[in-house]
């Protein structure tokens, strides 16, 4: 498997494989196509990478950045995730997560939020932090990850999550 930034040539199949994989999740409003459109509009798309199994695209994940009430800088959300459904559960997303993480860190960001399953993303050194929120979610489903410096107050992510 490769993992390689998204081309323009990607887009259409980054779209389809990444509504194919939320179709049936019961906590998606079956927009996360249009949000990594949206995201890549406005420019906020920071990192954008796909799995590649020889020719056939089987991953995406993406990286946006967040803003944190305290004015911590260099923040960023990662999602959404996507693997094509028949090959979740094999090890894509996480490949994907390590590579995306090593990739932000690389480029000096401070840390990286996620709204999601504790089981999954806590493999990965998120945990859910005390006095670092978003409104509106069981915190614990909430959680971060610092790299360099922590963050403390309200977070919001960019326009394009709530197309």
């Amino acid at each position: 498997m490769r993992i390689l930034p998204e081309t323009p040539r990607d887009r259409e199949a980054i779209y389809a494989l990444t509504q194919d994989a939320f179709k049936d999740h019961p906590h998606s409003q079956h927009t996360e196509g249009r949000i990594i459109d949206a995201l890549r509009e406005a420019g906020a798309l920071t990192l954008s990478l796909a799995a590649w199994d020889g020719d056939e695209m089987v991953g995406h994940v993406a990286f946006s950045p967040v803003a944190v009430s305290d004015g911590s800088r260099d923040w960023y959300g990662l999602g959404p995730l996507a693997v094509r459904p028949d090959r979740q559960r094999r090890g894509v997303g996480a490949a994907l997560l390590q590579e995306g993480l090593a990739r932000l860190r690389a480029q000096g960001a401070a840390g990286c939020v996620v709204l999601g399953e504790p089981d999954y993303y806590g493999r990965f050194g998120f945990v859910a932090t005390p006095g670092l929120t978003y409104p509106g979610v069981p915190p614990e489903y909430f959680m971060a990850l610092a790299f360099t410096r922590p963050a403390q107050g309200e977070v919001a992510y960019h326009a394009a999550f709530y197309v």
